[in-house]
């Protein structure tokens, strides 16, 4: 995260803290990509969530995904905090890329998904994509979120309904 830590909001910050709390409860002893969306998805309503939800994203279903997809560790495996797996690393300094692009002078929970959007794979992509969730749509609606303005073609109308 190097010095952009500081940059992300204070819901920001809760999803790393609720995806910390998430590997430890699933036992692992790394924080990637599944653990960031159940962070996301934990912390319930925000810009993030919302687009999510109307991607019609069910929360249970995607926990058992997650847990189907990479299991639950062993007991007494995680000691410490997990630390950040190189995509998450890589997915964080996306979603302050993605600020910086947006001219905003913080991280907040829309900027980690359009992170983990952007993130080029890993676990949580691949789920999101298996559930049929439109990623392409999604990244517009975070975007139109921001920005009411925005231009992208994601075939909603000013309103967010489709056209």
């Amino acid at each position: 995260m190097n010095g952009s830590a500081n940059r992300f909001t204070p819901r920001a910050q809760q999803v790393l803290a609720l995806a910390r709390d998430e590997a430890g409860r699933l036992r692992h002893n790394y924080l990637g990509s599944e653990h960031l969306l159940l962070g996301l998805l934990r912390l319930g309503s925000s810009v993030a969530v919302s687009v999510l939800n109307q991607s019609g994203l069910d929360l249970a279903q995607v926990r058992a995904e997650v847990e189907k997809q990479v299991g639950v560790g062993a007991i007494g495996e995680v000691q410490g905090a997990s630390p950040y797996a190189p995509r998450t690393k890589h997915i964080l300094a996306l979603a302050g890329h993605e600020a910086a692009q947006l001219n905003h002078s913080y991280v907040g929970t829309e900027h980690l998904l359009l992170g983990l959007l952007g993130g080029g794979g890993g676990v949580a992509l691949v789920l999101l994509k298996s559930l049929n969730v439109d990623l392409a749509r999604v990244r517009q609606e975070v975007l139109r979120e921001l920005d009411p303005n925005f231009g992208g073609g994601s075939g909603l109308d000013g309103a967010g309904a489709k056209t």
